[in-house]
């Protein structure tokens, strides 16, 4: 944590030492980016978001909506930290700390991270990539329990790509660690929980992470977007999927990106919604974001438009209209994901840094 803190201050004196040696004229005169443009309203979005989060949190460290879900809670975690706050420290380090404490509690005697609210392997690798990506920032107990529990994890995820699959589908993963075949969003998940976990200096085979996004690959449609699994139809939600993915794993603006980002950016324009729609947008603001450039500028203010209109007034984000999969796990995990799509230029979670 203390590196981490150390890199994040000299990038701040960084850009205050630039911006002094600028003549004023030229400050002044510099065009804002569509994400300057924004960021009031959406530091007031989000600051209203996480005292919602904080406000409706549990007793035991999880989130009302879906009991006992350990994938809201990962998530609830990782919106806090987007904003800069950490484990431990005011205002919000005990809704942290309670939040991963009761999402290290739901690790099964197979090493599974499931608790009894279900959600088999999404609950699963989002609570690894959580815990990857607070890994460091912890006390040094809890440090130590992290590292015990994530360990065993990753052991699971690891075996779950191992199974025996058709080799359309090798590389990947889905709903159960035995399952026979993969899909694109399980596999998402996946990746960037071995990806980050690996960052975070867990022994994480890179054979591992090459393979998941050879998988990915193959979810690629000819018109840019991406396939729940190969072979199948493109889709918005799962186009952010795989750009986010090609992002990270070294494909910066390659010519596969640049195919899911146009996808992307006509479909957006075109107005969305669907049965994901909160899922769609993290995925596509994060893809899109590290995708970079005009494709950006133009595409950050739909999103951000179309979240900040569905801010309720008590700081969660209410139900899109036409996504009923997202009613079922509740204003809580709306939240949590909304702001991670909004804070997406924050980059304080390291696996979402340019």
């Amino acid at each position: 944590m203390k590196k981490r803190r150390a890199a994040a201050a000299a990038r701040a004196l960084a850009a205050g030492a630039f911006l002094m040696i600028l003549p004023a004229g030229a400050r002044a005169e510099t065009p804002q980016t569509e994400d300057e443009k924004y960021r009031r309203a959406i530091d007031a979005a989000v600051d209203a978001g996480l005292e919602y989060l904080a406000r409706v949190q549990l007793p035991d460290g999880s989130f009302p909506g879906m009991p006992m879900c350990n994938a809201v809670a990962a998530l609830s975690v990782m919106a806090f930290l987007a904003k800069g706050h950490t484990p431990g420290h005011p205002p919000y380090g005990d809704n942290i700390n309670r939040a991963i404490d009761f999402v290290l509690s739901t690790q099964q005697p197979d090493g599974t991270l499931i608790g009894p609210g279900g959600g088999q392997m999404y609950s699963h690798n989002i609570a690894c990539l959580m815990l990857s990506e607070v890994s460091g920032m912890v006390d040094a107990a809890r440090q130590e329990r992290i590292r015990t529990v994530l360990s065993r994890a990753l052991q699971v995820t690891l075996a779950a790509q191992k199974v025996q699959k058709p080799e359309a589908h090798r590389g990947g993963w889905r709903y159960a660690p035995n399952s026979g075949d993969s899909d694109l969003s399980h596999s998402g998940w996946a990746m960037m929980a071995l990806r980050s976990a690996r960052n975070a200096g867990m022994p994480v085979p890179r054979e591992a992470v090459d393979d998941a996004v050879a998988f990915i690959k193959r979810c690629a449609c000819p018109d840019g977007g991406f396939a729940y699994q190969p072979g199948g139809g493109s889709g918005l939600a799962r186009a952010g999927v795989g750009l986010l993915c090609l992002e990270l794993s070294g494909e910066h603006r390659s010519e596969m990106a640049a195919r899911t980002a146009a996808y992307i950016l006509q479909r957006i324009r075109q107005g969305w919604g669907g049965e994901i729609f909160y899922y769609g947008s993290y995925y596509c603001a994060q893809g899109m974001f590290q995708y970079g450039g005009r494709e950006w500028e133009e595409c950050a203010p739909l999103i951000y438009d179309t979240l900040l209109k569905l801010q309720a007034p008590d700081g969660s984000w209410n139900p899109m209209p036409g996504s009923p999969h997202e009613d079922g796990p509740g204003p809580a995990y709306r939240t949590a994901v909304a702001i991670l799509a909004l804070g997406v230029t924050y980059q304080q979670l390291p696996i979402y840094q340019r």
